[in-house]
Order: C-alpha cells, then structure tokens, then sequence
C-alpha cells in the first residue's frame, strides 16, 4: 500500500493550514463562494464517515442482500458479488464523493463542470424526494409494529377470534398430497406434489388487516389510516428535527443511529444461533446451496451488480452532497473504503441473522427454508415477525427488530432530505443560507403532506408502484450520463488533477485502475444492465394484485417528471450562449467560470482566484439573477 501514501505529508501539512485558520477559511468563503453565505462544514471526519454510512446501509442490506444470496446459489453468490463492487461500486462512489468535495457544492450546481448535464443533478435530486416521500412511509410502517410489540403475546402471534379472520390459519399452508392425502410434513415432498393453500399466517393477516387495513387494490383508496398517520408524522419530525441545525445537528444523531443497528444485528445473531433449526438456515443462506455452476448465468450478475449499485445509494446525489461538507484536503478515498467495505460486510452480516431465524421457523413449522424465506416487505413485516413470536420473551425481540428497522431507515432518510435542502441552499444561497430552520420544517411537511397517499388503505400499492418505477432503471440512466459526462466530457485528466489537489499526487500506477474503471468497465456495465432492466421490465403487481392502466401511466408519468429536465436543463444553457449550433454545444460543454474551489486558498494555479473573476462573471450582489441553479 505505499503507492497509496505518496504525496501525504503536503496534503497533512494544508490540513494543518486549514484547522489553524478555520475561521480566516469561514470569512474567506463568502469570496470563495461567489459573494453568498459561509458553508458549514463537517464538525469532525467520525460526523462525516458515519453519516455515510447510515446512507449507505439501508434496507436493502437487511431484506434484500439475504435473499440475493440464497436465490443465487449460496456462497457462490459473493464471488459476482464482490466482483460487481470492485468494478462498479467502489469506482462510482469514489466518483461521486470527489465530485462533491472539489467544489463544496451540491448535486445540481456540481455539474458546473458540464452544464449542459445540470439535468442529471435536477433528476437526481427529483429521484431523491420520491424516495424520501415513501422511505418516510416505511419508517412509519416500523414506528408502529415497534408499538404494537409492546404487548404479550405480540398481537400477531396467532389469528384474531373473528367471523371476519376465516382466510387465517396458525397451520402452515404448504402440504403434501401423498396418495390422495395432504400431510404437514413437505419437507421430502416431490415438488410436483406440494400443494398450497389459499390461507394467511397471523402475521400475514395482521399486516394486510390490521397494521395497513389494505383496500383490494389501487382504485379502493379508502380513508387515511390514522394510526399509520400518526406515525408517519412521528417520523418526519424526528428527520425534521435532527435536521434543522444543518449537519452539526445530524452528525451526532448519526452516533447512535448508524452503530446501533449493529449492536441489534449482533443480538439477534446470537439469539438465532442458539434456536434449534438455525444451522439449516445457515446453510440455505451460503452452505447447501452454494453452486458455482450458478455463475454461468447472466441473471447473477446482473443481480450483484444492481444490489452493489443501489445499497451504496448511487445516483442519487446523496454523496455529493454529503461529501460537500468536507474540508477540501479530506482523504474521500479511503472514506470511499471504508464506506464501500463496510456496506457489504453488514450485508453478509445481516444475512446469518436473518437466516438463523428463518431456519428456526422452518424448523417449528416443518417446511423447507425456502418457503419461508421472503424479502422486501414480506420479510421485515411478516415473515421475520412471524418467527420472532416462536421466541420466548418475544416482545424483546421484536421491539429490538423494529427499531434497528427505524435506526437504518431514519439514517438513509436523514441523507435523503439534506440532498433537497442542499440543493435548494446552493441554488438560491440568498433566500435559504440563513433560513435553514424554516427550509427543513417546510420540507418535512412538504414530504409529510405527499406522503398521506401511502397511508390510506390502498397506500401500499402507491409504495410499491413508486418504488417500482423510481428505484429502477432511471438512476442507472442517470448514474452512466454521470460517468459519461465525467470521463468523455469533462476529461479524465482533468479530474484527476482535481482529485489531486485534494488528496495529494499519486503514481500512473494508482489512477491505471480508475481510469479503467470510469472510462470503460464502469460505463460498459452500466449500459448492459441498463439495456437489461429495460428488455425485462414488467409491470409491477402487490403479490398477485395487478396495478390498473391509470395507476401504470402514473408510474411513467413520474418518471417523466424526472427525466424531463435533462432536456430543459440543456435547451437553457443552449439559450444562454451565442454562436452557432456546434460552437454552443462546444461552450456548455466546457467548465463554467464558476467552476472551481469553493476558498481560494484551494485553487491553486488550475483555477482563477476570486479578484480575476469578480471583473469579468460576478454579477452585482443586487442582480438576482445569480441566486438561479442554472
């Protein structure tokens, strides 16, 4: 690892220069920053790592990553796995963290450096509060099971003594028809012979009946449930309120929200570990299952390489906008390491947790682990509750489940609306830089207001429809314009300098392997999932409930809220220059004036410091033009 030290000790030294003179730095941003406001930077490097990775970690760690491995042949499953992160992941996080950090600014004002993508950063930031609007909502969902396990037995525990609970069962509804005869035990049943039930677990029902009082289908809207709205609103005060300081706020509620979904994972694996039935979920999860023969099929790689993509929350502006916040000399690479190996060993980690569970539920209810395993929703709401009611002292375990649930998705949301509050500080630094307090709380209930469709009785088919169609293929096509836009248009040259005058000069030897990555493996990937997730997109359904034609072209519809400002982002900078066709393109295609170094202390002899700008692309502080992101 020496090569990755070289050039330290001058990078050390101009931290050094910076701590000692943070506050000539603090004045000095005002010129640095175009005439606007001070930006606030990061209280410690702990904030800023942590923060990352409460961002990064989220739930598809937990209820996703599991069944990947299980589905994909096991053990086997790590080697694309792996793989993917080395090619895809890492690359483009540390793309996108030294994006961010250059230039202290946020996902839409970034592209300075190419205006004709500011689109891209718009999109990004549009993804960004749709996912937010139905995060929230999922974090309400964990809000009240957590409530509701405060109570023995837990609720879900068996069926309710109701006429209307007749589709409720407390036996399994997988049998085996052996001559005519439907026994319990399938567990050496030929496939051909298991037959299944049209009936619901306690847990099942209580999520369907009780927790979401679910309408029969997206035009059965229904009212708003109340409960679900009280804790939807729980939520976005606790996001609210640890936001509304700025980052000084949120990196130290991340202490706590970022290490203790550890504490609960490493409880429940113990836990699991010592029931009876967890060495066969474990060996469902990596053992039994491991097949090499199954890295042959494309499907698997695909499958690693879009997990890798989406539990690093890539494309989705949320990086920059963090990484924004840093000093300029911060070392965002190794971050990027930590960061990046973190997120997948809490992946792998989760995943002997849950199954240890699951076997133990296969075990009691003397099915194989496959028909027990889910995941997304399935998984965090019916079948891992299900199996913690086996437990003794359940209660325990369930309020600890669902408050790691809250824990992981309140830091993933945290970073979600400091993207809006960014972007929108960054965009108009006059009106917002001193308002951050009232930005947040019209956010908040910006994001709280839109957020009540998903909590009426038809709510859960607006989650999944939005999560269908916004966490899809459109950040993949957001994310390759990205690294597009970086390696063929801005120059990878260039950004390497730029990389440089942060974290200091490394040998050719070093930049190889990225310029690799972001010029061809990266970009080449990207496209071929893309092409893929585009040929094998099928409409989404809630289990075996189809969407209607209007609730489909609602779905596309958002999806053309996001990517239609890639158009208008590039017809306005097209607008804005003179010449003829070729020569605009040429012009919005180069680096801005604005583009540089926040300070300029930091802008070295690349870039013009502020005295020469100011005579030539300042506009009057009274002009208000240049508060617009574009």
């Amino acid at each position: 690892m020496q090569v990755l030290s070289e050039g330290y000790e001058v990078g050390d030294q101009e931290k050094r220069t910076e701590r000692e003179g943070i506050g000539e730095q603090q004045d000095a941003s005002a010129n640095g920053g175009n005439g606007h406001a001070a930006r606030e930077n990061w209280s410690n490097k702990r904030d800023y790592v942590l923060s990352l990775i409460g961002y990064a970690v989220g739930l598809g760690n937990i209820w996703r990553f599991p069944y990947l491995t299980y589905k994909n042949g096991g053990g086997a499953f790590l080697i694309p796995y792996f793989t993917m992160l080395l090619v895809t992941g890492i690359p483009l996080f540390f793309l996108e963290s030294s994006f961010g950090q250059f230039c202290s600014q946020g996902p839409i004002n970034i592209w300075r450096a190419v205006p004709i993508l500011q689109g891209v950063g718009i999109g990004m930031v549009m993804v960004t509060l749709l996912i937010a609007i139905y995060y929230n909502v999922i974090i309400g969902y964990s809000l009240y099971y957590m409530f509701a396990s405060m109570q023995s037995p837990l609720p879900w525990a068996s069926c309710p003594n109701s006429t209307t609970a007749t589709t409720c069962s407390d036996k399994p509804s997988v049998y085996c028809n052996v001559s005519g005869m439907l026994t319990e035990s399938v567990t050496n049943c030929k496939p051909s012979n298991i037959i299944k039930m049209d009936v619901q677990s306690p847990s099942e029902y209580y999520w369907d009946h009780v927790a979401l009082e679910r309408s029969s289908g997206l035009a059965q809207t229904g009212p708003v449930v109340w409960h679900l709205a009280l804790c939807l609103l729980l939520s976005t005060i606790l996001a609210g309120a640890s936001l509304i300081k700025g980052i000084k706020s949120s990196g130290k509620v991340v202490y706590f929200t970022a290490t203790f979904p550890y504490v609960v994972i490493f409880i429940l694996l113990i836990r699991g570990l010592t029931l009876e039935g967890a060495r066969d979920g474990i060996e469902y999860y990596i053992g039994k299952q491991s097949n090499l023969t199954k890295l042959a099929e494309a499907e698997v790689w695909k499958d690693a390489a879009t997990q890798i993509f989406f539990s690093l929350s890539i494309g989705l502006g949320g990086l920059m906008a963090l990484s924004s916040y840093n000093n300029f000399h911060n070392n965002v690479f190794t971050d990027t390491l930590i960061v990046s190996i973190t997120n997948a060993a809490t992946s792998i980690f989760a995943g002997f947790a849950i199954f240890s569970i699951m076997g133990h539920m296969a075990h009691i209810y003397k099915l194989p682990v496959s028909q027990v395993v889910k995941e997304g929703f399935g998984l965090a709401f019916i079948a891992y509750p299900g199996a913690l009611t086996k437990l003794p002292v359940s209660p325990l375990w369930s309020i600890l489940f669902f408050f790691m649930i809250l824990t992981v998705g309140l830091d993933s949301l945290f970073a979600e609306i400091e993207v809006i509050l960014t972007s929108l500080q960054d965009a108009f630094p006059k009106l917002f830089k001193s308002r951050r307090a009232s930005l947040t709380i019209v956010t908040c209930t910006f994001i709280y207001l839109l957020g009540l469709p998903c909590i009426t009785r038809a709510g859960i088919y607006w989650v999944t429809l939005m999560d269908s169609f916004i966490a899809s293929w459109v950040v993949l096509f957001l994310v390759l314009l990205e690294v597009a836009g970086v390696s063929y248009i801005y120059g990878l040259d260039r950004f390497i300098d730029d990389i440089q005058m942060m974290i200091g000069e490394h040998s050719p030897r070093f930049w190889l392997w990225w310029r690799l990555c972001w010029f061809l493996f990266t970009p080449c990937i990207l496209l071929v999932i893309l092409a893929w997730s585009l040929s094998t997109f099928t409409a989404p359904t809630y289990g075996d409930i189809h969407f209607p034609t209007w609730g489909l072209s609602l779905g596309w519809l958002m999806l053309f809220f996001v990517l239609i400002w890639l158009p208008i982002a590039a017809i306005y900078h097209l607008r804005k220059v003179e010449g003829t066709l070729l020569s605009r393109l040429r012009s919005v295609s180069a680096p801005s004036k604005d583009w540089h170094p926040m300070l300029d202390m930091h802008r070295g002899e690349r870039y013009p410091k502020e005295e020469c700008v100011q005579r030539v692309d300042i506009p009057n502080e009274d002009d208000e033009s240049s508060d617009h992101f574009l």
